[in-house]
């Protein structure tokens, strides 16, 4: 009964202990990835306590026949793996539309919301840089006739700069 207390205590300690890392305070950047066109978003991320954070993430599109954006915000928490190295998950939302303008008349828009989740790995350098490498389900709901209403899986790469 001694040996299983005594392990219990060393556990919760290491759990504890593997949890208090130092997250920065305001990291910005580009997370690098594609979800149904939308690509490149501009990403902020906010420290809310020792081991968590808001992120929001504008992405948006411009061409010649198509204008997109969309805003996704996530409340994500973190772990230490080791050293620089931490792993995060996290829960949110947003809301984004879109216009394709089609010649010859068949001209679409639309506005839909989405629910996501958020699973990612990343490293803090000793410089102000981080990198990050997640996947984010999503799940839209919109007009049928766009397609937003579905499951989309984006995987991206996140460059930020932390102060």
């Amino acid at each position: 009964m001694k040996k299983l207390f005594l392990l219990s205590v060393a556990v919760l300690g290491f759990t504890f202990a593997a949890s208090a890392q130092e997250i920065s305070n305001n990291a910005i950047g580009l997370r690098l990835g594609d979800s149904d066109g939308f690509g490149a978003e501009i990403s902020y991320q906010h420290a809310l306590g020792d081991n968590n954070r808001l992120e929001l993430d504008l992405g948006w599109r411009d061409g010649k026949n198509y204008d997109g954006f969309k805003l996704a915000g996530l409340y994500q928490w973190v772990w230490n793996l080791d050293g620089g190295f931490n792993w995060y998950a996290g829960a949110g939302g947003g809301l984004g539309s879109f216009s394709v303008n089609v010649p010859g008349g068949n001209d679409a828009t639309d506005t839909f919301i989405f629910v996501a989740g958020d699973v990612g790995i990343e490293y803090n350098f000793d410089i102000p840089l981080l990198l990050s490498l997640d996947f984010r389900p999503e799940i839209g709901f919109g007009n049928d006739n766009f397609n937003n209403n579905d499951l989309d899986f984006d995987i991206a790469l996140g460059i930020r700069y932390q102060f």
